[in-house]
C-alpha cells in the first residue's frame, strides 16, 4: 500500500493528465447512451408477457394499443374523419374505434349499448391508437395539437414521453440543486474554503465517467439516468472527507506534504475500501433481481461506486498535492462544533429510541412485507398532463383499459367459442375479432389483406379484449387470472396473453420473489463483509439489526399509513439504505473497538460516539438531501417514492446508529468480547472478579 501511495504521490501530474484525458473521452460518449422508459423491456424472457410481445412482434406488424384519445362535440361522420386524421400523424401506426366493433350503416339502436359506450357517448369519442416504440414524444405532441384543450390523450405511450420529459429536464435540475446543498454542508465541516471543490472535482469526474462508460451497455434505464448520478455523489462523498481528514492529521505528524499524503491515503485506504465495499455489495445484490431494472441499475452504481474509490484515492490526493498552498490560504474558523461530548445528548435520547424501536421493529417487519404497491407508467405520471388527461377520460368512459389475446389461427370455430366465453368474463365490455367482427364462416381470402391482417398472422389469431377495470389492483389482476384461465381451457399453453394489465400481473409476480432474494443476498453479503473487518460473530448481526430496523420501519410507514409506493423504489430502496447508511454503524463500532483496548465501556462509547458523529452527520445529510431533492424536483412518481424512503430512510438509520447502536454495544459488550477474535477489551479488576 506505501509503494502504491508513493508512486501516487511522485506521478501526480501524469495522474491528473490520465483522468482528463479519461474525462474528454467520456464526455462525448454521454450523448450516445440511450435511454429506456418501458419497463416491459426489464421483464425476463421467460415471463409470459415477455413471450407474448416477442411472438405479438414476430407474427404482427401492428403492436398492442397503448394510447386513449378523447375527442369531445363529435357526431359519428366527424369522428370517423378524426379517426383518418389521428392515423395520418407521423409515429401513429393503428387506430381502433367504434367502426371496427360494429357496422356504423346498420342504426346504432341494433348494436350492444355497451359496445357503444366503450367507445362513443353523448357527442365524444374515445379511439384506442398505437404509438411506434420511440416515437412516444413526437406523436404525443402531435396528437394534443390535434385534439386541441378539450380533447386528452392517456395511456402508456403518452405516460412514457412524460417520464421522457422530465427525465430530461430534472435530472440536471436536482443533480445542481443537490450539488449546491452538499457545497453548503461541506463549507460548513471543512476547515478549507478549497476542500468542498476538492471533493466535487474527484467525485464529480467519476460521475461522468460512470455515465460516459455506459456506453458499453448501449442504454440505460430512466430510473438509472435519473437517480444515479446524486446517489454516486451523496454514497461516495464520505470517501473523499476521510482521505483529506487523514490528510489533515497527518500534516501535524509529518512537515513534508508528501509524506503526509502518502500516510493518510496508507492510513485512509482500508476505511475507505471497508465503506465502498458493503455499498457495492448493497448495489450488487440488485442484480439478483430477476426484473432487470435492478441489474440495470445495480451494476450502473457499482461502477459508481467502484470509479469513486479510484478517483478518491488517485485523483484527490494528486489535486491536493497540486494545490495544498492555495488550500491553506483559504482556511476558515470551524463552522461547526466538534461534537465531542454529543454522547450525553445522544444517551438521554437512546433510552426513548431504544424503546421505540423494540415496540415498532416486530409491527414493522410484518407491516413492510404487505404494502400496497404501484406498478405502472400512469401511476408513475400522475402529477403531468397525462395523469391529468386519463383523470378526465376516466370520468367520461369509466375505468378502461385493453388486452390482447393470441391464439393458433387453425380452427375459426374454436375461437369463435373462446370469443363468446371471454364476452362471459366479468369486466370485459367488448372484443375485436375476427370472428366477432367479420364472422367465423366468412373465409378469410374473400376479404382485403388490409382486413384480415389485423387478426391474421401466418400462425395466431388476434383478439382484442377491452376491460372496465383500471390497469392495476386487484380488480384488474384478479380479471388477468380469469382470462388466462379460459384461454388455458381452450387452447393450454398456446395461448398468449399481452397488454397492460397482463404485464404489471407479471411485474407483481416477480417483485414477490424479487424482494425476499435481494434482501437475503444484501444481507448475507454485507454479513460476510462485517464479519472480515470485525472478525467478530455478534457484531455484524448487531449492525444488520440496527440497520434493518431503520428499514423496516421506514418501508412499513407507507402500509400503516395506507399511502400506496412504487414497487421499485421498495426494492431499490431496501438495498440501497442497507449498503449506503451501514457505513455509519461502521465507523462507529469500529472507533467504539479501538477505544475499548483502552478504556471501559462507558468512557469508550463516549469517546466513539463524540469522534463519529461528525463524520456521520456530514454523510446522512448528504445522503437525506440527494434523496429530498429527488422527491422534491421529480413529477415522475417512481424518482419521487426512491427519493422521499431514501430521505427518511436516512434520517432513521442516522438516528438508530448514534442513538440505538450505542446501547447495543454497551449492552452486549461482555458477549462482543468473548465473541471476537483478540478483542483486547480492558475490564476493571473488581469487574473480572
Amino acid at each position: 500500500m506505501e509503494r502504491f501511495a508513493r508512486i501516487v504521490v511522485r506521478h501526480r501530474k501524469a495522474v491528473i493528465v490520465l483522468f482528463i484525458v479519461a474525462l474528454i473521452v467520456s464526455i462525448p460518449l454521454i450523448s450516445l447512451v440511450k435511454t429506456n422508459y418501458n419497463m416491459v423491456d426489464y421483464l425476463p424472457t421467460d415471463a409470459p408477457s415477455t413471450r407474448a410481445l416477442a411472438v405479438m412482434s414476430e407474427e404482427f406488424s401492428q403492436n398492442t394499443p397503448n394510447t386513449r384519445v378523447m375527442v369531445p362535440g363529435l357526431s359519428i361522420p366527424e369522428a370517423l374523419a378524426m379517426k383518418q386524421s389521428i392515423d395520418a400523424l407521423d409515429g401513429v401506426t393503428a387506430v381502433l374505434w367504434l367502426d371496427d366493433t360494429i357496422d356504423l350503416k346498420l342504426p346504432l339502436s341494433e348494436a350492444d349499448p355497451s359496445t357503444i359506450e366503450a367507445f362513443y357517448r353523448g357527442d365524444t369519442a374515445l379511439y384506442s391508437v398505437t404509438i411506434a416504440p420511440g416515437r412516444e414524444q413526437e406523436a404525443t405532441a402531435a396528437l394534443r395539437a390535434l385534439v386541441g384543450t378539450d380533447g386528452a390523450v392517456a395511456g402508456d405511450a403518452p405516460s412514457i414521453a412524460a417520464a421522457q420529459f422530465a427525465t430530461a429536464s430534472e435530472t440536471m435540475k436536482a443533480f445542481a440543486i443537490g450539488v449546491v446543498a452538499v457545497i453548503i454542508i461541506l463549507i460548513l465541516f471543512s476547515a478549507s474554503w478549497l476542500e468542498p471543490l476538492l471533493f466535487l472535482v474527484a467525485i464529480g469526474v467519476s460521475i461522468l465517467i460512470n455515465m460516459g462508460t455506459n456506453v458499453i451497455f448501449g442504454e440505460i434505464s430512466f430510473i438509472t439516468k435519473s437517480v444515479s448520478p446524486i446517489l454516486q455523489l451523496a454514497c461516495s462523498l464520505d470517501y473523499a472527507v476521510f482521505l483529506l481528514h487523514s490528510f489533515a492529521r497527518n500534516r501535524l505528524i509529518y512537515p513534508q506534504v508528501e509524506v503526509a499524503m502518502v500516510h493518510a491515503i496508507k492510513e485512509s485506504f482500508s476505511t475507505v475500501a471497508a465503506s465502498a465495499t458493503t455499498t457495492l455489495f448493497g448495489f450488487l445484490a440488485l442484480v439478483f433481481m430477476n426484473f432487470q431494472i435492478g441489474a440495470d441499475l445495480g451494476i450502473n452504481l457499482t461502477k459508481g461506486i467502484i470509479l469513486s474509490f479510484i478517483t478518491v484515492m488517485v485523483l484527490l490526493p494528486a489535486l491536493t498535492l497540486s494545490c495544498y498552498k492555495l488550500m491553506d490560504r483559504l482556511t476558515h474558523r470551524p463552522l461547526m462544533p466538534t461534537f465531542k461530548g454529543v454522547y450525553r445528548v445522544t444517551a438521554k435520547a437512546g433510552i426513548i429510541v431504544a424503546l421505540a424501536v423494540l415496540v415498532a421493529v416486530v409491527p414493522s417487519f410484518f407491516g413492510q412485507r404487505h404494502a400496497e404497491f404501484l406498478y405502472g407508467n400512469e401511476n408513475a405520471v400522475a402529477n403531468t398532463q397525462a395523469g391529468e388527461d386519463a383523470r378526465r377520460i376516466a370520468e367520461q368512459f369509466g375505468q378502461s383499459t385493453l388486452m390482447v389475446m393470441l391464439v393458433p389461427s387453425d380452427d375459426r370455430g374454436r375461437e369463435a367459442e373462446l370469443c363468446s366465453a371471454i364476452k362471459e368474463v366479468p369486466h370485459v365490455t367488448s372484443i375485436i375479432s375476427y370472428s366477432e367482427t367479420v364472422g367465423a364462416t366468412i373465409p378469410p381470402g374473400f376479404l382485403d389483406s388490409s382486413i384480415t391482417d389485423q387478426f391474421f398472422s401466418a400462425h395466431y389469431s388476434r383478439i382484442i379484449i377491452y376491460l372496465d377495470t383500471p390497469v392495476e389492483g386487484d380488480l384488474a389482476f384478479s380479471t388477468v387470472v380469469l382470462l388466462r384461465e379460459v384461454a388455458d381451457a381452450f387452447y393450454g399453453d398456446e395461448a398468449l396473453t399481452l397488454g397492460q394489465s397482463t404485464n404489471l400481473y407479471d411485474m407483481k409476480l416477480l417483485v414477490q420473489e424479487d424482494n425476499v432474494r435481494v434482501t437475503l443476498v444484501a444481507a448475507l453479503a454485507i454479513f460476510c463483509v462485517l464479519l472480515l473487518t470485525f472478525r467478530s460473530l455478534i457484531i455484524p448481526l448487531l449492525l444488520l439489526l440496527t440497520i434493518e430496523s431503520a428499514i423496516w420501519i421506514n418501508l412499513a410507514i407507507p402500509y400503516f399509513t395506507g399511502t400506496p409506493i412504487n414497487f421499485i423504489g421498495y426494492l431499490i430502496l431496501s438495498t440501497v439504505q442497507l449498503g449506503a447508511t451501514v457505513d455509519y454503524a461502521i465507523l462507529l463500532t469500529t472507533n467504539y473497538c479501538a477505544s475499548r483496548r483502552t478504556m471501559e465501556k462507558r468512557q469508550a462509547i463516549h469517546v466513539a460516539v463524540g469522534g463519529s458523529f461528525r463524520s456521520i452527520l456530514v454523510s446522512a445529510t448528504t445522503l437525506a438531501i440527494a434523496g429530498f431533492v429527488l422527491f422534491a424536483v421529480s413529477t415522475n412518481a417512481v424518482i419521487s417514492d426512491i427519493g422521499l424512503l431514501l430521505f427518511r430512510g436516512t434520517i432513521l438509520s442516522f438516528v438508530l446508529v448514534t442513538c440505538f447502536l450505542p446501547a447495543l454495544l454497551t449492552v452486549f459488550d461482555r458477549v462482543i468480547a468473548k465473541t471476537m477474535w483478540r478483542p483486547g477489551f480492558v475490564f476493571s479488576e473488581k469487574r473480572k472478579s
